[in-house]
Parts: structure tokens; C-alpha cells; sequence
């Protein structure tokens, strides 16, 4: 006869990025039953990051070997590990009960929410339609599909600099078209950009639409913000690094979003409605790095334990 499938939880960790599994270490260390739940593999975007540079006790160390070894920490003390997409969470009584598109459902007397946020799009004609066909957010994951070829990146801030400078490894050239008339980016991730023979920078330049064939991309149509000029710049692929919307669409009805969709915490990680918490790059916070995710789960972990225990 087949174990059947625990259900039931001390704490249920949504989402499996830094934040989230560093939350899991901390409370499964706390002797709580922890289930982490995440709509595809560990890591979340350390996945699609190719070196990170500003995480304490690496000089370097690629995003997704960061993310296996803080997996295998994160369940080391017998937090468990499963699949799905949450769609609805919903409070009963103190309990909260976890909807997955898997049709599973889970319960816990904590949540943590680490379900982190996405790429913003650009909203601009041909953006969906080439999506696949040489329209991108991830570097990392596309970038060996453009060997030799001529690509753009579209943002100025460290993402979009840092990630060009991946793609130079690959492309023949990264022309990065910058909405403003100066780069986002730290100073130290700019002049390693700079001194790129490869990486070429437009700035007040913003893009209209995207173009291709039937086949794949071959441009885009551009404006100038300040002179009003129209042009149009051939590229065999475009990355897209415009900024960050929040993954929150299953916790508008818990009354924690802000107008904007983050989730509102304390200094403790603890939402308004009692036993919900949230870490990482999901919350309205001023910086979203790796070190920052963990810290907010290492704070989140024990507060959980703090709040069972009372």
C-alpha cells in the first residue's frame, strides 16, 4: 500500500528563489514541517543568471550553482519539495489553504510568499509575436541560439548592462538602447560595459515596435525621446530588460498588495493578515539582490517559528 501524500504543513514556502529557500532552511532547522512549493525548478532567476559577482563569500560563482547548493541547505533539516503553480490561497480560520494548477491542495498555519517577480514587458507591436523567434528576457537561457550575430538589449540598469556583456561572448555585437540619456547601472558594472569592444550604447532611444519576417526577428523601429527622430536598427534578436513587475496574482484578495502589486511587510516579513509572510523580491522593498532575498528568509524563517510557537 502507497504512503499517502502529506498534505498539511507547519509552514508552506511559495516559491523556491533564494529568499524562499533560505526561509525553508531556517524553519525546517526549527523542527517545523516545511513544504516549499514552485512552479518549475529551484533557484528561480538564479537560474537564468550567469555570473554574480556581489554575493558575500564568492568572488564569482555562477547562478545556477549558487542555486543547487542553497537547494540542497534549503532541505537538508526535511523541508520537502514539490511542483505547481499556485492559483488561489484562501484563510480558513488561522489555517491557509494552497491551490495549485496541479488540482492539489495543501494547508499550513504559516505562509511565506516567495514568489518573486518577472521581466516587465514592453508593450510594444511585435513584442508577443516574435516572443521565441528572437524576442528574449534571459540571456543565460537564449543567448547560444545568436553565435555571430547581432543583437540588442533594450534597459540601462545592471541587468540589462550585465547581461549585454554576456551576450558579447556569443554575438558579434550588443547594441544597448538606453530610454535616457545616461545608464542605471552601478558605476563599477558600467565600466567593464565601457571597455567592451563589442557593446555599443544609444541612448534617448526608446523602441516603437519589433520587427521581423515570417521567420524570426530582423529589427526594430526606434524613437529618439528628445528630437522626435524615427529610425530603425537591424538586430537578428532582441533582449528585453525594462524593469520587474511582481508575481502576485494569487494574493490580490489577501489585502497585503500595495497599488502597485508588491506585498506589504513589517521589519519582520510579516504582512497585515497574521501568519503571512514575505521575502524577496515579491515585497515592495528598495534593493532585490540575492543578499538581500536571503536575509529577508533567514528573518522570515524564525519569525515563523516565533509565530507558532506564541
Amino acid at each position: 500500500m502507497s504512503e499517502e501524500k502529506k498534505t498539511n504543513y507547519d509552514v508552506i514556502v511559495i516559491g523556491a528563489g533564494p529568499g524562499g529557500m533560505t526561509a525553508a532552511m531556517y524553519a525546517s532547522r526549527a523542527d517545523l514541517s516545511v513544504l516549499m512549493l514552485d512552479r518549475g525548478i529551484y533557484g528561480g532567476n538564479l537560474n537564468n543568471t550567469a555570473e554574480i559577482e556581489n554575493y558575500t563569500g564568492f568572488k564569482s560563482v555562477q547562478g545556477p550553482d549558487l542555486a543547487k547548493q542553497m537547494y540542497e541547505g534549503a532541505t537538508q533539516f526535511g523541508a520537502d519539495y514539490a511542483y505547481g503553480a499556485v492559483e488561489k490561497v484562501e484563510l480558513i480560520g488561522d489555517e491557509k489553504q494552497v491551490t495549485t494548477d496541479m488540482g492539489e491542495t495543501f494547508t499550513a498555519k504559516a505562509l511565506v510568499i516567495a514568489t518573486g517577480s518577472d521581466q516587465r514587458k514592453l508593450g510594444v507591436p511585435g513584442e508577443s509575436e516574435f516572443s521565441g523567434r528572437g524576442v528574449s528576457y534571459c540571456a543565460v537561457c537564449d543567448g547560444a541560439f545568436f553565435k555571430g550575430k547581432n543583437l540588442i538589449v533594450v534597459g540601462g540598469g545592471d541587468s540589462a548592462v550585465e547581461e549585454g556583456a554576456f551576450l558579447t561572448q556569443l554575438a558579434a555585437k550588443v547594441t544597448v538602447l538606453v530610454r535616457s540619456d545616461k545608464l542605471r547601472a552601478q558605476p563599477i558594472v558600467q565600466d567593464k560595459a565601457f571597455k567592451n569592444p563589442k557593446m555599443e550604447f544609444v541612448y534617448n532611444t526608446s523602441v516603437t515596435e519589433i520587427v521581423g519576417d515570417e521567420m524570426a526577428v530582423t529589427g526594430v523601429k526606434t524613437v529618439n525621446n528628445q528630437t522626435g527622430e524615427t529610425g530603425e536598427i537591424a538586430a537578428d534578436g532582441v533582449f528585453i530588460y525594462v524593469g520587474n513587475v511582481p508575481m502576485t496574482e494569487p494574493f490580490k484578495d489577501l489585502g497585503i498588495l500595495n497599488e502597485k502589486g508588491w506585498v506589504e511587510t513589517d521589519e519582520k516579513m510579516a504582512t497585515k493578515v497574521p501568519g503571512i509572510f514575505a521575502v524577496g523580491d515579491v515585497r515592495n522593498t528598495v534593493l532585490r539582490q540575492v543578499a538581500t532575498a536571503v536575509g529577508d528568509g533567514a528573518i522570515a524563517g524564525q519569525q515563523v517559528y516565533k509565530y507558532l510557537e506564541g
